[in-house]
């Protein structure tokens, strides 16, 4: 097995059940600047209309965000409250999607700290889409208060990455997204994966659209966490509406 595919093969390795014990066996989701893998193709999911991106606290009495902290990573985002007894969806980015409740405490952009009890995969949902109970919610108003909520863990929690070119996929969220001109592109918004590799999701600087880009180096040629941005190799018609298929028509 050659280095590279030890990073592919590391980079959907399981997170440990209780990383403040055992933070050896396991890490969340890696990418690697040569490990890259071939491309990806898209299903249609419940992206974005469950789990926006959001600082803003949903719970009552209109709270503020969180400071943010440079020591954190994101890990997940709650969605909508599923059924009567408290459960939540949420969106999981770690490796092993349900491996996100092993992590505690997880930090929430309203400034709480959760736990998060048994998760299970979401019926019919991507991969990474899961129904989860949280420590102290037990209604359906109380889940429902979660939606929108963003997950994140201490970093110091997490193993280093192993290679010099290795990342956190988490880390990719926030970028900027510039083309090989140096032009502002748009923002990764996410990093999904439903089968066929990983995935940007940009968000259009522009038009505010977003569109998924194959993680692969012909289209992401750089990746600059330092600098906070990644450069990429779009075609033209990347944030262009689909086309209706034949027979589509009204």
């Amino acid at each position: 097995m050659t280095k590279r595919e030890r990073s592919r093969q590391r980079s959907a390795s399981s997170l440990p059940q209780d990383p403040s014990r055992d933070t050896q066996t396991g890490t969340t989701r890696l990418a690697s600047g040569r490990g890259r893998g071939g491309g990806a193709s898209v299903e249609p999911t419940e992206r974005g209309a469950d789990t926006p991106a959001s600082d803003a606290s949903p719970h009552g009495g209109g709270g503020q965000a969180a400071p943010r902290r440079d020591d954190l990573v994101l890990v997940g985002e709650f969605g909508r409250a599923h059924g009567l007894r408290g459960e939540v969806r949420l969106k999981s980015f770690t490796g092993d999607p349900q491996a996100i409740a092993g992590y505690r405490p997880l930090i929430g952009t309203d400034g709480r700290t959760y736990a998060l009890g048994a998760v299970r995969p979401a019926p019919g949902a991507a991969p990474d889409m899961l129904i989860a109970t949280v420590e102290g919610i037990a209604t359906r108003e109380a889940a429902e208060a979660l939606n929108r909520v963003r997950l994140s863990v201490e970093r110091d929690r997490l193993p280093p990455p192993e290679e010099e070119d290795e990342f956190l996929l988490a880390d990719l969220i926030g970028l900027a997204v510039v083309d090989e001109t140096g032009a502002l592109v748009g923002t990764v918004v996410d990093v999904p994966n439903y089968g066929g590799g990983d995935l940007l999701d940009i968000r259009s600087a522009a038009t505010g659209a977003t569109a998924l880009l194959p993680f692969v180096k012909a289209f992401v040629p750089t990746v600059d966490i330092a600098g906070r941005r990644v450069v990429v190799a779009l075609p033209d018609d990347f944030f262009a509406p689909a086309r209706p298929e034949p027979g589509d028509a009204a």
